[in-house]
């Protein structure tokens, strides 16, 4: 087995270092929550149901409230632009030779022509119109 030279092996240090500091970045939250936060029997069970009123605030109705589906519809939609812009970032390093030039633009416009076809079709389906809903329990 040939031995390793100094740039295979700066190569696979930097690597390991990206692994591991991608797993303390995973990780890491979850085990900061798990040493800081209170265990079971330092919590008021008794104010359960008074979500916010630590804030002052009373609640009013049920916790269990329905939300329109319009919160889902612009969610999916930024994660259309998102996967968007994670596509756009690799081609442009990836799509700098000389004599691709064209086909290169041609590629990532009709990609780009393609999502935006999502942004007509919610569009024309009303999806960008914010009604504003009337609470008949609210003062």
């Amino acid at each position: 087995m040939a031995p390793l030279d100094a740039t295979v092996l700066t190569n696979i240090i930097y690597v390991t270092i990206f692994l591991i500091g991608a797993l303390l970045f995973g990780f890491g939250p979850i085990i900061v929550v798990k040493l800081l936060s209170p265990t079971s029997h330092t919590r008021n069970i008794a104010g359960k149901t008074e979500s916010f009123i630590e804030c002052g605030m009373d609640s009013i109705g049920s916790a269990w409230i329905r939300f329109g589906i319009i919160y889902y519809l612009y969610a999916l939609i930024f994660l259309v632009f998102d996967v968007d812009v994670l596509f756009l970032f690799p081609v442009a390093v990836a799509y700098n030779s000389p004599e691709f030039i064209i086909r290169d633009f041609v590629e990532v416009l009709i990609f780009v022509g393609i999502l935006s076809l999502a942004i007509v079709y919610a569009w024309m389906k009303g999806v960008f119109t914010w009604e504003q809903k009337k609470y008949s329990h609210l003062p």
